[in-house]
């Protein structure tokens, strides 16, 4: 499906949209579109890729003239413009709002009246039970996407799906890069609290579940992808084995805004998801806004069941999260 396509990608030059970038290169897709607002990571991007495959445009999601100016002609759309920065979010929840919510509505909107076909949006475990300003607007983004996906309904001409993440190890931000550099500096390692767990997967398994999306979501379906989890003791220990390291682990607390386990699944969506194997499909709901049906019957199942977190997911010890860790170059290159 992606011979001679045209893909777009916001956000592009990110680590996630970077990933998906270097997946489909060397494919036989026609052109992929860079879109961002960091002119300076454009032009290293454009000077490491000499690539006349690879078109950029500058532009912001909040702009909804600048997307219509990169949406001509395009095939597939995959969104990953975001502020993603917990703690930013938690002082800058409105900027969070008009990127991860208003941002991709403008996406949405421009890829809709240009006829595109695929629309995959990126959103994030923390969207699911939110607690923090980042979660809240990536749920919200998730809301505005499914709604839009269900009215176009099986014969629209565009289709609307959102995948949905646990933690991208070594992604831009993340903790991996940071603790790499405090053993390289001789420094201790910060942890929040060594008990916390979060699901652990690579970028090529997270551009896996965009792919798989692009090629068999339906509008309005959320995909989930299946990950195993590890506490931050696990993580600490592991790294630091491969590292040869005897750096000291200083517990510094809960950072603003943080759980200490992340759902990707919640329970009333486990009600009505369909298991895929590596992945859970999860259906809009189609039923119109009747609310003698909510007033009148509910689900009973919902009850009994359990949210997929990243307590209750298959855990990872010392050697099989070193054996994951083994998969990322940043590690490979500094062991």
């Amino acid at each position: 499906m992606f011979k001679d396509k045209v893909l777009l990608i916001t956000g592009g030059t990110g680590s996630f949209g970077n990933a998906v970038l270097n997946r489909f290169l060397n494919s036989d897709i026609k052109e992929i579109r860079i879109f961002s607002r960091d002119e300076k990571k454009q032009d290293d991007m454009r000077h490491r890729l000499q690539n006349n495959k690879v078109k950029f445009y500058i532009g912001d999601v909040r702009d909804k003239r600048s997307i219509d100016g990169a949406m001509s002609g395009v095939d597939l759309v995959f969104n990953a413009a975001a502020l993603k920065q917990v703690p930013s979010c938690e002082f800058f929840p409105i900027e969070a709002v008009r990127t991860n919510v208003m941002g991709a509505e403008n996406v949405l909107d421009s890829a809709i009246e240009h006829d595109v076909k695929n629309v995959v949006i990126l959103s994030t475990d923390k969207a699911a039970y939110p607690i923090n300003a980042m979660g809240m607007s990536k749920a919200l983004m998730e809301k505005v996407a499914i709604a839009k996906g269900r009215q176009l309904g099986d014969k629209g001409t565009t289709t609307i799906c959102c995948t949905r993440y646990g933690n991208v190890m070594a992604s831009r931000g993340s903790v991996i890069p940071l603790w790499i550099d405090q053993i390289k500096n001789r420094g201790a390692i910060t942890v929040t609290d060594l008990n916390m767990t979060r699901f652990m997967m690579t970028l090529d398994d997270a551009v896996n579940l965009v792919i798989y999306a692009f090629m068999h979501g339906n509008n309005g379906d959320l995909f989930v992808q299946k990950a195993p989890a590890a506490t931050l003791d696990v993580l600490a220990t592991a790294l630091k084995e491969l590292m040869h390291s005897d750096t000291e682990v200083k517990v510094i607390g809960t950072r603003h805004g943080e759980k200490l386990y992340e759902t990707l699944v919640t329970r009333e969506e486990m009600a009505r998801s369909e298991d895929l194997g590596n992945y859970f499909r999860i259906p809009c709901d189609t039923r119109d806004l009747n609310y003698n049906k909510y007033f009148e019957s509910g689900e009973e199942k919902v009850s009994g069941i359990e949210d997929y977190h990243s307590h209750n997911t298959a855990r990872l010890d010392v050697e099989g999260m070193k054996q994951l860790l083994l998969k990322l170059e940043i590690v490979r290159e500094n062991i």
